[in-house]
């Protein structure tokens, strides 16, 4: 597939109405640095069902002639009143699903649940195809035992899913894990909450056993969320929300995955809103141009 731009499915602080900021926000980019937001900054998709809150989006091309598919936390903090210690022990155990054969007519939300039965929440699922499998895997946090996990299951159509797994656990809480690959390694990361900094691992399996390696990605404090993509030119951009300064989404750019070396690079990014935790999606010329024509600039 020839990348000509970007998707960003995402949820926003911009909106008046705290109810709207968490629902799914198109937004458009030629290179994956400069966005611009789609549907005159207002949701494409709101959900209604669950907590009527959808934050965390993330998007997944189907790998076997499926379409497209968003996932997102069933969450409302603004229904919640911002009562963070409810949501993470006595949260929904579901993520909602969207299905799109175009990506503009969309079919969803579903709630389906995932989580652990002692789990208190499922946050910011992520997926990736596992072509040995032929399944995708998702992915996703749940706080169990007294601390924030990573869990996973497998699922063919994103309609029935396998018995969750534990994927990651740390002496900390770990959320928001992100998964990428380039050459058959897959580079994982995740949001350890002791510093609020992100952990770069690696494996040459997606169930197999990640290697921790040194990037300057852990020096990065009050940061989380990670998206991590390829630019056109080869480079990698991870964008990191950094959340505690309130600046929303910045990109650090690398020359090569393999050396952990991401250098922050503000003077080629812009967006029309503060984007929030989301999913970057490369996709064609046509698919740009029918994402513009839906949803006017």
């Amino acid at each position: 597939m020839q990348t000509e731009g970007y998707l960003f499915v995402h949820f926003t602080d911009h909106q008046s109405d705290g109810a709207m900021n968490e629902q799914v926000y198109f937004s458009l980019s030629e290179d994956g640095l400069s966005w611009q937001a789609l549907n005159k900054k207002r949701p494409v998709l709101v959900s209604g069902v669950g907590e009527q809150g959808a934050r965390d989006p993330f998007l997944i091309r189907g790998m076997k002639g499926d379409g497209f598919y968003i996932i997102a936390t069933d969450l409302s903090m603004h229904h919640r009143r911002h009562n963070w210690g409810g949501a993470i022990k006595n949260g929904s155990r579901s993520i909602l699903v969207w299905k799109s054969e175009d990506l503009v007519n969309w079919q969803g939300p579903e709630l389906k649940t995932i989580a652990p039965a002692d789990a208190g929440c499922a946050w910011a699922p992520e997926a990736v195809y596992d072509s040995g499998r032929g399944e995708y895997l998702v992915f996703w946090a749940s706080f169990t035992q007294g601390k924030h996990k990573i869990y996973s299951a497998y699922t063919p159509d994103f309609d029935s899913f396998s018995e969750p797994k534990l994927f990651i656990e740390r002496e900390c809480d770990v959320i928001d894990t992100d998964i990428c690959e380039e050459n058959g390694t897959y580079y994982r990361f995740s949001k350890d909450e002791t510093e609020k900094s992100i952990i770069m691992e690696t494996s040459t399996s997606l169930t197999g056993d990640f290697r921790q390696v040194d990037s300057t990605l852990s020096k990065i404090l009050g940061v989380e969320g990670p998206e991590c993509f390829k630019l056109k030119d080869g480079r990698w951009c991870i964008l990191l929300d950094e959340f505690m300064a309130g600046n929303g989404y910045h990109p650090y750019i690398t020359d090569c995955l393999s050396s952990g070396n991401f250098v922050k690079d503000d003077n080629v990014f812009s967006t029309q809103m503060q984007l929030r935790h989301g999913g970057v999606l490369p996709i064609t010329a046509i698919e740009k141009e029918r994402l513009r024509n839906a949803y006017a600039l």
